[in-house]
């Protein structure tokens, strides 16, 4: 059985509408809760951080709703951002690239 397969949480069975929650669905809500959580303590909506911190606000949606898993490089860049919100925009708007 693959990690992604591997079932963390198991559904209750007297809950007919309940279901099994495997380690890789269990890790995408965790990231999507951590992006979530950084964009609200900014204060922004997400139009508002997708522009400020130059991402698709419709990747950002994808990944708050947990639809699409964020990858690695991307998570990296939201905790520099959860730190220095800042300093990134800074280095956003100053970049030529």
């Amino acid at each position: 059985m693959q990690n992604k397969d591997r079932i963390v949480i198991p559904a209750d069975p007297g809950d007919s509408e309940d279901f099994d929650v495997t380690a890789e669905a269990l890790e995408q809500a965790y990231r999507a809760r951590m992006i979530r959580v950084t964009r609200t303590k900014l204060g922004l909506s997400q139009p508002e951080f997708a522009a400020r911190f130059k991402m698709p606000v419709g990747t950002l949606r994808d990944w708050e709703q947990a639809r699409v898993m964020p990858p690695d490089f991307a998570i990296a860049y939201l905790r520099v951002i959860a730190r220095h919100p800042d300093m990134v925009e800074e280095v956003l708007a100053r970049a030529t690239v």
